[in-house]
């Protein structure tokens, strides 16, 4: 990946017919890390493997990058533990808090903490995993899940996330 975009990483996900498809993508809206799981998987639980995932090769010598510099997730992704797992490795986060959440911290009085950072600018920039979906979703074999196993329609995912890569370029 050039470094010449914000290096901003979305996390979404799409579920069609029992397998969801929860994807992390660049600033740019260009697919960096792809993960299908069953359909009835919860999405906070998917997102520290599809994190892992993340491999960006340097221009020069050196290692890949593995840490985003920034995470942009919707309220599916507000787990207490993905917030403190993202703190320990030092990636910002915006991430809306949800309402019972809310609710139980306000419940506890001053013993619930303060509310998490958020940024409404920031988390207008997540509308790129939305158009990063719904070009995925332009090739008709994602759009209706032809494949019968997930292991093909993970690959015909992955081969459509490197024809989008490939037009990026």
């Amino acid at each position: 990946m050039s470094r010449s975009g914000p290096t901003t990483n979305s996390l979404s996900c799409s579920g069609h017919k029992t397998t969801k498809i929860h994807l992390a993508c660049d600033g740019r809206g260009r697919p960096l890390a792809i993960l299908v799981t069953p359909g009835q998987r919860h999405d906070s639980v998917c997102a520290r493997p599809l994190l892992e995932r993340i491999r960006v090769p340097r221009t020069g010598p050196g290692r890949p990058r593995c840490r985003p510099d920034q995470v942009i997730a919707d309220k599916a992704y507000s787990s207490r533990g993905f917030r403190a797992y993202l703190r320990k490795r030092g990636i910002a986060h915006t991430i809306p808090e949800k309402t019972d959440q809310r609710r139980h911290r306000l419940g506890r009085g001053c013993y619930g903490g303060r509310p998490p950072g958020f940024d409404r600018e920031t988390y207008r920039r997540r509308i790129m995993i939305e158009r990063c979906f719904n070009r995925l979703k332009g090739f008709r074999g994602i759009a209706t899940r032809y494949e019968k196993t997930a292991t093909s329609y993970e690959a015909a995912v992955t081969l459509a996330s490197f024809l989008l890569w490939a037009r990026s370029v």
